[in-house]
């Protein structure tokens, strides 16, 4: 397979199992595009790997072989290939890669999510170094505008999972914050006092909503369409303001065209 159709497969899987991400692409320019979406379909490859074994063990043996990309030892799949041309090409850090997967860690196994801090330190390492190495692809890495979006950007999507989360045995809503309303991980597992799971869960909306606004204050400059896939954060989070919204029954969700729209909307603003 040649890297064109390698940097193909990445996008035929972004529209598949990460669509968000797969249209804000659409408004990067087209000769990042491609590498952009190499960066994010290692990131998906990365998420879903509890889902794809049995036992933490192999996931830990599939992140082994990812570090075994990075360190340019294979290259034998669409992804990784596309991923090593990217690094090349575009002269990433590895490190921030090497720091995905080390957080993505937490994820093969049932333990607690034990502090705001803690979570805050996992979202700057997924989202956050995934955001950073965007804007390096464009020329104009930030730091703190990447750890900001990143934080924002995942709390929001692990509010959006949390039926997903709950029924794997996953907690991700902090032990200090579930503490705070009087609550244990027992309590989120059964959906129990949903006053109180509701009041924990609007800290965590709150918690996004901070980091947004953090971010939104830097001048992110030339590498502005890296941030993109943030404004679908906003409505989303505005969608779980609703009255009647049950985070343990349903996903929220966005149509397309609304997606679409915030997308152009955000990417004009920039353009």
């Amino acid at each position: 397979m040649d890297l064109a159709q390698d940097y193909a497969h990445c996008d035929a899987l972004l529209k598949r199992d990460d669509p968000d991400r797969w249209l804000a692409c659409l408004f990067l320019p087209s000769h990042v595009r491609a590498h952009v979406e190499a960066l994010y379909a290692f990131s998906l490859e990365i998420a879903r790997v509890r889902q794809l074994v049995s036992e933490p063990m192999l996931g830990e043996m599939r992140f082994q072989y990812w570090r075994e990309v990075l360190a340019g030892e294979h290259a034998g799949d669409p992804v990784a290939a596309a991923l090593t041309d990217t690094i090349m090409r575009c002269g990433l850090s590895r490190d921030p890669l090497l720091g995905l997967i080390d957080a993505r860690l937490f994820d093969l196994y049932d333990t607690p999510m034990p502090s705001v801090a803690a979570l805050e330190a996992y979202a700057r390492a997924t989202a956050g170094n995934l955001f950073f190495l965007a804007a390096s692809i464009l020329g104009g890495a930030e730091e703190r505008a990447a750890e900001h979006a990143g934080i924002a950007y995942s709390v929001t999507g692990l509010l959006r999972a949390l039926p997903w989360h709950v029924a794997a045995g996953q907690i991700y809503v902090p032990l200090d914050l579930l503490a705070r309303h009087g609550l244990l991980p027992e309590d989120l597992r059964s959906g129990r006092d949903k006053p109180a799971l509701f009041a924990a869960l609007t800290d965590m909306r709150a918690l996004a909503r901070r980091h947004l606004q953090a971010f939104f204050a830097i001048d992110t400059g030339k590498a502005a369409p890296a941030y993109l896939p943030l404004a679908l954060s906003a409505p989303y989070l505005h969608e779980m303001d609703r009255p009647g919204y049950d985070p343990f029954v349903r996903r929220v969700e966005l149509s397309q065209w609304r997606r679409l729209w915030r997308l152009w909307r955000a990417a004009r603003k920039i353009g």
